[in-house]
């Protein structure tokens, strides 16, 4: 795929900003039109983005639909409902020290942003930001990834079909591409990747103390305790490993299980496996495969980190990895320091939920955290720790419920989105206090003679 030159992304720069500071996107009625043409898009598009996704990343439509394509159909339905509500202007107590005066939050638009998405959820996680941009009264610039050439290409289309570039464009290419990007000063630059791309993004913007939301990752453990219920947590542990073949950021990456249950696990977790897979993965239509071939070279170093007790099959000329379990494996293995990314389960054994606690705090703060066992213990455990979402007794389902947030914290990333919360990411909230001009009191004003007066008044207000 060509990279976009530089030329061009500074020519779209500049439109961008002519066009926000024309006005049109403050208009909420226009935000609305721009959702309801994206929706329009999407559905012309459907498609062709799922025949990408298959050819990219041997995605089936089941797994495009829920994982991409149905997700961002239900931030734009939602978007489209209540971008009239998100928008008002909001009235705010004002304290008595403020009487007559009235308070208001005007929620306004950022102005110019930049989209960056990862290639692991190549659609969702480029349009699904681009709601809450269009929402919100921004323009945006989008980024995807290279190693998707076929689902960029289709994003591509699809973009310039719905909107005027002026408006919202979509560049290509690799990391020279992402450097030309950086060099440019954005409102808010909404990224989706690695802890170590966002941390070149913030360097690179930090001359321009530019906003961020990033949505990084991390290696989220999932604990597995004596008294879980391991036929069910076996198959919702093995669903949200294989979902994507685990290249998903809030994959389970590794697996705390209690003494007493290791191998009681291990067994359900095979029976489990075969029941999602009655045929196997490697020939499965509903089993992803691995991204590129570098990734999966990385991931097959990872086999020799510890014993294999399950799977440990992998065809490089497909891509395609069997979901493994490694045992005996120490804590500094590589396959225990970086975010996995593939079909791999480490596993390490604990006897008290406060070794788990201690192992989860020293290291750095993971996207997500699964517990499987009592609701009391798991609700104890997360008081113990920190991430950016956690599931008890389940894996993955909390980014499907756009009532709560989704994001990271520390190395996990910053910021949060979907519904409100994607409008609130590209939005200021500005204070705003009207005074009337029909009274003037006094007792603000030097030489403060009211003072004792004032001085009680504040003392009601806090």
């Amino acid at each position: 795929m060509e990279n976009t030159s530089a030329e061009r992304i500074r020519e779209l720069v500049e439109r961008q900003r002519a066009f926000f500071a024309a006005g049109t996107t403050r208009d909420v009625k226009w935000r609305i039109a721009r959702l309801k043409a994206m929706k329009a898009g999407l559905e012309k598009w459907e498609k062709a983005l799922c025949n990408a996704l298959w050819t990219d990343l041997h995605k089936c439509y089941e797994e495009a639909y829920m994982t991409e394509i149905g997700l961002v159909y239900g931030e734009i339905g939602e978007a489209i409902r209540k971008t009239a509500v998100w928008a008002r202007r909001k009235r705010k107590r004002t304290p008595l020290t403020g009487v007559p005066s009235s308070s208001y939050i005007v929620r306004e638009p950022l102005g110019c942003t930049l989209i960056m998405s990862p290639w692991n959820y190549p659609v969702q996680l480029l349009l699904n930001p681009l709601v809450g941009a269009i929402s919100a009264g921004c323009t945006a610039i989008l980024k995807p990834s290279p190693y998707v050439p076929h689902v960029s290409a289709a994003l591509e289309g699809m973009i310039a079909d719905t909107f005027p570039e002026d408006y919202v464009a979509l560049v290509q290419g690799n990391r020279v591409v992402n450097g030309e990007l950086f060099k440019h000063r954005y409102d808010l630059v909404f990224l989706t990747g690695s802890p170590s791309l966002g941390r070149i993004a913030m360097e690179a913007q930090a001359k321009y103390l530019t906003p961020m939301v990033l949505e990084l990752g991390g290696k989220s453990p999932c604990i597995v305790d004596r008294d879980a219920d391991l036929t069910l947590a076996a198959r919702r542990i093995a669903w949200g490993k294989c979902l994507n073949s685990g290249q998903t950021c809030i994959a389970p990456d590794y697996l705390f299980l209690h003494e007493d249950i290791k191998d009681a696990f291990i067994a359900s977790f095979r029976r489990e496996l075969a029941g999602l897979y009655p045929d196997g993965t490697e020939q499965s239509d509903k089993f992803v495969h691995i991204v590129k071939e570098s990734a999966f070279d990385r991931l097959v170093g990872y086999l020799s980190d510890g014993k294999i007790v399950s799977g440990g099959h992998y065809d490089r000329s497909r891509l395609w990895m069997e979901p493994t379990l490694l045992e005996d494996v120490s804590p500094d293995a590589p396959v225990m320091q970086e975010e996995i990314f593939g079909p791999i389960f480490p596993i390490l054994t604990f006897r008290d939920r406060k070794e788990v606690a201690a192992f989860v705090n020293a290291r750095e703060k993971p996207l997500a955290f699964y517990y499987f066992g009592k609701e009391a213990d798991a609700w104890d455990l997360i008081g113990q720790t920190t991430s950016g979402g956690a599931c008890i007794n389940d894996t993955i389902m909390h980014i499907a419920n756009s009532h709560i947030p989704f994001g990271g914290v520390g190395n996990s990333g910053m910021g949060s989105y979907h519904s409100e919360r994607s409008f609130l990411a590209f939005t200021h909230e500005r204070a705003v206090l009207k005074t009337p001009t029909w009274i003037d009191l006094k007792f603000r004003y030097m030489p403060y003679r009211l003072f004792s007066l004032v001085k009680k008044m504040l003392d009601v207000s806090a």
